[in-house]
């Protein structure tokens, strides 16, 4: 089976290149599971419901997220309603879950987790040990399992993937907004890339207007984030895995412009 996990979509014009190469993707690819971070789909800061039913009817299965979620207080009581949005688990409290079970349109199980990083970050419980403990909530057999790690440091992200090799199918960074080349697979059968980068326009500073973060750096004055426009790109990873073993078989970056 396939896994098309989608980086960072970032606000209107991420939202609208997914919409429009989403279903040749999945042809061309033959993607089984869709899984997006949308955590700064609607303007750059958080997801609104409508915005998350609207990723749902386009075809994606399941929904993760970072730091950003809890910007429109309206997707708390949407967390009731739709358990393919999850958030970051390690989250002491606070609504929704960070892990989510369900299946394919094919009819294969899988699980989707997601974890954020505490360096550099505000605090949370320790993702290691949350990530052990979403381990053992999954049945047996559920073999396909993937990890949406949103976290700032590239270290925490690496020691993240040595610490789930062999035990989950795919590990994926998030929340830098860049993404990386070190796309692999580890030695236990986990696919692996610290940051799958951003789904939004790239003519900015990671999704906000260039001029906008030019006048922060140089000043230290704050600034109203506002989104970038124009070279918009869409960038993804494709994994493809042995359903009877969970385990990774290959793994590659996927990238649309526009």
């Amino acid at each position: 089976m396939k896994l098309l996990f989608i980086g960072d979509v970032y606000a209107s014009h991420g939202r609208k290149i997914v919409s429009e190469n989403l279903k040749s993707i999945v042809a061309e690819h033959s993607i089984d599971l869709i899984i997006a971070n949308v955590e700064n789909s609607a303007g750059g800061f958080g997801v609104t419901p409508l915005i998350a039913e609207d990723m749902l009817s386009q075809g994606v299965d399941c929904m993760t997220s970072g730091n950003h979620i809890w910007d429109k207080r309206e997707i708390y009581d949407y967390f009731t309603r739709q358990p393919r949005l999850i958030r970051p688990a390690n989250y002491p409290q606070g609504p929704g879950s960070g892990l989510y079970i369900g299946q394919t349109k094919g009819g294969i199980p899988f699980a989707a987790m997601n974890l954020q990083g505490r360096t550099y970050m505000i605090p949370t419980d320790c993702p290691f040990q949350k990530s052990d403990e979403l381990l053992q909530q999954i049945p047996d057999e559920v073999k396909i399992r993937f990890v949406d790690f949103h976290a700032e440091v590239t270290s925490e992200k690496v020691a993240m993937g040595w610490h789930l090799d062999g035990r989950v199918t795919g590990m994926v960074g998030t929340h830098t907004h860049i993404a990386t080349a070190d796309t692999r697979i580890l030695p236990g059968g986990t696919a692996y890339q610290t940051d799958a980068g951003m789904t939004g326009s790239y003519a900015g500073v990671i999704g906000v207007q260039r001029d906008l973060i030019l006048y922060k750096f140089k000043t230290g004055m704050p600034v109203k984030m506002d989104a970038a426009e124009g070279n918009v790109e869409m960038h993804c990873v494709v994994i493809e895995a042995d359903e009877s073993t969970g385990k990774a078989t290959s793994v590659y970056r996927l990238t649309r412009s526009r």
